[in-house]
């Protein structure tokens, strides 16, 4: 009897001390657990609420995501004045970012140490013995609450629960200390009762989180509605430029292939130009290729918008939803004016393509003394220099033509020609021919000074008044070169264009594709700038002089 007493005995001081050692356990957790989430607020940047990335240092000492106070900054610019978002320090210019190196290193390894694990890391309020996941905080309360407490917690209106949040501090104003329970529409800030009433933000016209939350969601809403108006057609955008871009693939392969072929037969003496030619398909691929990648990666933005913004609009807590950068800039753009951009980015893109012509424009310059016997069979076509001769009958009285009709220049005297219709006023003067098909090509050389225009133009353009010059009106494009500025013209839009000042130039014609492109005769041959349209009459070559200038066209 006494031995089972005795035995009795040691099993109850085993579950004691089991009990104890439990207990002890589950203390050094709860310890552990409150540690990290102490540690955890202080590395939240106040702006984003969430733990820094990237973090930087003002000068008066306090941290912030590099992105969130770069924010907080664009929106005090013209305002005379920067200040910390934490402690109101003023700042008279934009002050520097210091990335905080230490604070880098310390967030990295926080993360690293964090278990990895599906629940918030915050844990209930009540439960003391051990931490247990909290499902919920009580804004009113300030505590949050397991699936078991919150059972019994109250169901008053009063009692907002919101999902886990791991301090109360981010509720409330950084200044004040108070719970933020209104929206300032003038600063675009959830603000406390004291901002109202002594803050800055007194006097300014508030409203309650809610109704700000339900008016930026309509406005989302709103904006939601349009891009899904757009959604189909940008759709229909990507699919053509994906298979823009495969056919730009396609096409650069094959003249990969002529290339390749072409250089079969004098490998041993052109080695270098193959190399050089097929670098030039490869850049003019690649150019095309990342714009028309970086445009489908733009449009293919405009879901991954909307999901931000349905799932936003699902969204009950106003804080959430007023405190996301990435929805305000959505709800706050202009959509139509991207939706305009966008447009006009995919019709400029989609009129791209490889220029066959300069590449074949490089290998003829390059293989003159070579290349005789292999053109016929090369694949790569340059047409024979067009012979244009400029018209005496059209050259305006300031405008002097040479004997050989090669030359126009601008004389120091005022030419006495005889009246006609065809004849132009001022500065300008045509060829004797026109273009009304096919490809053709000129070269023109131009002096190192004063004002030229190179172009084309129809004959039924007017004859007087600045809007006859070429490029000043709907019938005419050119390329106007002034004091080494350079820049395209068609219907008076400049476009500016880079060139290496260069005295002479190449123009190519393609009449039924709508193409009039201006190439730099350096070397390597470069392209400056392509007109595309429709043309509907002939061509002349059109020239204007001025500031004794002169242009010569080459045989």
């Amino acid at each position: 009897m006494v031995t089972e007493q005795c035995v009795e005995a040691e099993h109850c001081i085993e579950a004691v001390t089991e009990h104890c050692v439990a207990a002890e356990l589950c203390a050094v957790v709860a310890a552990q657990t409150r540690m990290a989430s102490d540690l955890r607020e202080e590395l939240n940047c106040s702006v984003c609420l969430n733990i820094f990335s990237d973090p930087v240092m003002l000068s008066c000492g306090h941290n912030f995501c590099r992105v969130c106070i770069g924010n907080v900054l664009d929106t005090q610019d013209g305002a005379g004045v920067y200040t910390c978002p934490e402690c109101r320090a003023e700042f008279t210019e934009r002050p520097a970012l210091q990335r905080n190196m230490k604070l880098c290193n310390i967030v990295e390894r926080f993360l690293t140490a964090q278990p990895e694990k599906e629940d918030s890391g915050i844990f209930c309020t009540y439960c003391i013995d051990a931490p247990v996941p909290a499902a919920k905080t009580c804004l009113l309360c300030e505590a949050s609450l397991c699936d078991r407490h919150l059972s019994v917690h109250s169901k008053s209106t009063e009692h907002v629960l919101t999902e886990p949040i791991s301090s109360s501090e981010k509720r409330k104003c950084s200044v004040h200390k108070e719970a933020l329970k209104y929206y300032c529409p003038q600063d675009a800030v959830c603000v406390c009762v004291s901002c109202c009433l002594v803050g800055e933000h007194r006097g300014h016209q508030v409203c309650s989180m809610d109704e700000a939350m339900e008016k930026k969601k309509e406005k989302m809403k709103n904006a939601l509605e349009k891009m899904t108006s757009r959604r189909e057609e940008t759709e229909k955008r990507v699919q053509w430029l994906e298979k823009h871009k495969v056919k730009v693939q396609d096409k650069a392969a094959g003249l990969v292939e002529q290339v390749t072929g072409f250089f079969q037969d004098i490998r041993e003496k052109q080695e270098t130009l193959e190399g050089k030619v097929l670098n030039e398909i490869s850049r003019q691929e690649e150019q095309i290729s990342l714009r028309v990648s970086d445009l489908i990666k733009q449009m293919k933005k405009l879901p991954q918008k909307m999901n931000l913004l349905k799932d936003l609009c699902k969204e009950t807590d106003p804080l959430t939803v007023l405190q996301d950068q990435e929805s305000e800039k959505a709800v706050s753009s202009d959509t139509s004016n991207e939706e305009e951009e966008e447009k006009e980015k995919y019709n400029k893109i989609s009129l791209e393509d490889l220029d066959e012509f300069l590449i074949s424009l490089g290998l003829h310059k390059d293989l003159t003394d070579i290349i005789a016997d292999v053109t016929t069979k090369s694949g790569f076509h340059v047409p024979t220099a067009s012979n244009i001769l400029l018209n005496v009958n059209t050259a305006a009285n300031d405008v002097s033509v040479s004997s050989d009709l090669k030359t126009a220049s601008a004389p120091n005297v005022y030419l006495q020609r005889p009246r006609n219709f065809g004849r132009f006023q001022n500065f300008q003067v045509f060829s004797t021919g026109t273009f009304a098909s096919g490809r053709h090509y000129w070269e023109v050389e131009i002096s190192n000074s004063g004002t030229c225009r190179l172009g084309v133009s129809y004959p039924s353009v007017e004859k007087s008044g600045q809007n006859s010059y070429c490029g000043n009106n709907i019938k005419s494009w050119c390329l106007r070169i002034e004091n080494n500025q350079f820049s395209a013209i068609h219907n008076s839009q400049h476009y500016v264009v880079e060139v290496k000042a260069s005295c002479r130039f190449g123009i190519f014609l393609d009449y039924e594709v709508g193409r009039l492109s201006f190439y730099e005769l350096c070397n390597p041959s470069r392209h400056i700038y392509t007109f595309t349209s429709t043309f509907t009459e002939p061509l002349h070559a059109a020239f204007i002089v001025s500031n004794t200038a002169w242009v010569k066209v080459r045989s």
